[in-house]
């Protein structure tokens, strides 16, 4: 199967970088539904926050990088973030949303081990249970809007990794 010709034409680097974009995209969407909407996150939602920095930044560094080899790393490495993404949205709905309280699960405790909670409290911090949190737009959770954006990740990030290996 390949992709419509608009797209069939872009570059490893070019797709990195609309990874990029579109993780700033998703992260500046969940600080408009806190901040502009107060839909107050948690634990499992900022982790997922994270989950889009670290695939954002890991494919801006392949699309600032010219060498092939390189972008087949990022997109290795994004891609495995991305299918940490897909569990952490996947946990978040079945398992997390279902709890009381989500307080010292494994979301909260890598939160707070990375320090960014502290340091970035408007981005990083939760500030509602997992039951409480549950918010839907569209009439979907948002957790699989997340989810869907990871598996859309996921397959660019095996693209990219194809096509850098052609070159």
């Amino acid at each position: 199967m390949s992709l419509p010709a608009p797209l069939g034409r872009l570059t490893p680097r070019a797709w990195l970088g609309l990874t990029a974009v579109t993780c700033v995209a998703a992260l500046a969407a969940a600080l408009v539904s806190q901040h502009v909407f107060e839909m107050q996150p948690c634990p499992w939602c900022v982790l997922q926050r994270l989950v889009f920095v670290l695939v954002g930044l890991v494919a801006l560094a392949g699309a600032l990088t010219p060498r092939p080899a390189f972008w087949r790393a990022s997109a290795a490495l994004s891609g495995l973030f991305a299918l940490a993404g897909v569990a952490t949205a996947l946990w978040h709905h079945f398992v997390a949303t279902s709890s009381v309280s989500c307080e010292l699960t494994l979301a909260d405790r890598l939160m707070s081990a990375t320090g960014l909670d502290m340091a970035l409290p408007q981005v990083f911090a939760a500030f509602a249970s997992c039951a409480d949190a549950k918010a839907r737009l569209l009439g979907v959770p948002y957790e699989f809007w997340s989810l869907g954006l990871y598996a859309l990740l996921a397959a660019v990030a095996a693209l990219v990794w194809r096509q850098a290996a052609r070159r």
